[in-house]
């Protein structure tokens, strides 16, 4: 979804470096996938080509935060601010 993103705070010998790779257009998701020593993050659109990628070393990787789209300040992904949870009322 479009304002996916996900941040890469790597070890870059002399300080650390940070990286966002985001979800720049509707439709579009970014993965992060981990082969052997290698740390894959990928905008992908719905069919899955990916668009933009970026590789990182796992060992130099200090932090990976994922920030879905859903989640706004103070509301986590798939809930609603000022709306009852579902299951029912009480007594």
């Amino acid at each position: 979804m479009k304002g996916d993103r996900v941040e890469i705070v790597i070890d870059a010998g002399e300080g650390s470096r940070t990286y966002e790779v985001t979800a720049t257009r509707a439709g579009r998701r970014v993965d992060v996938t981990t082969r052997r020593a290698v740390v894959e993050v990928s905008e992908v659109t719905r069919t899955g080509t990916p668009v933009r990628t970026a590789r990182f070393m796992a060992s130099r990787i200090l932090a990976l935060v994922e920030h879905p789209a859903g989640e706004r300040a103070g509301h986590p992904a798939g809930e609603r601010g000022g709306q009852p949870a579902a299951g029912g009322a009480p007594d």
